[in-house]
Formats: C-alpha cells, structure tokens, sequence
C-alpha cells in the first residue's frame, strides 16, 4: 500500500475544501497507471470527507444544512473552545472521516460532477492532515 499525507490549511472559517486535485495527483502516482482503490481520511474528530458536486452552490447549502443540524450554539457538553464547538465533534456522524474512490487507469472514477471535499466546521483548528492510502 502507498501512502501520503497533505497538509491543508482551512483558515479559521468553516470550509468546504477541494481536495480533488492531491488526490488526483495521488493515485495516478502511487497506482502507476493502473487500477486500484484510493482511500481518503482524515484523522481528526472535527471533519469530514464528502463527494459532492462543488462550485455550483452546494458547498454552501451544504454549510447552511450542517448549520441547520449542528448550530453553534451553547446546548453541546462538549464545550471548550468557540461557541458551538461540540457540533464539530458530532460532525463525523453526519459527513464521515473517509471516503474510497475506485482508481482505473490511474484516474479517480468519479462520477461527472463529483469531487473529493473536506468539510471542516472547527474554526479552532485551521491546519489538516489527510491521509491518502492507494491499495492496487
């Protein structure tokens, strides 16, 4: 299995990131051309990885629906930090740590509009790490 991690810098704002493009990079790489899978995670406990259409507006609605579900508010226990910060906590329930996507011929097999995002809601911590893991 090869394996990398990228650092990404989401800024103190909530955020919706591409990370189409390293991953890309990534397992036409790591597969050499070849078929696999190409395993993306992030180990923190305050994001997530989604495959969502970006740029046409979904990044925000999405952002207007975690906030619907998860506002920052003061009725989390989980309660250092800003204002609502136990709602990152509960985000990984809602948009998953992770995320496979088949690789064929050394390209991401996404569908047409799909793209890798990181959705990180924790205004508190502005670096990330992702793990990529391609397994042929």
């Amino acid at each position: 299995m090869e394996t990398e991690i990228i650092q990404v810098r989401t800024g103190g704002r909530e955020t919706v990131r591409d990370i189409t493009g390293e991953c890309a990079r990534f397992a036409m790489s790591a597969s050499g051309g070849g078929d696999g899978l190409l395993h993306v995670f992030v180990p923190h406990a305050t994001a997530g990885v989604a495959l969502i259409e970006l740029g046409s507006g979904s990044d925000d609605d999405l952002l207007a629906t975690l906030a619907d579900l998860l506002p920052a508010d003061g009725r989390w226990r989980h309660a250092h930090g800003s204002p609502g910060h136990g709602r990152s906590h509960v985000l990984p329930a809602f948009v998953a740590p992770y995320a496979t996507i088949p690789v064929l011929g050394g390209r991401l097999a996404l569908g047409t509009w799909q793209s890798v995002a990181l959705i990180d809601l924790n205004v508190d911590n502005p670096d990330r790490s992702v793990r990529l893991s391609f397994l042929g």
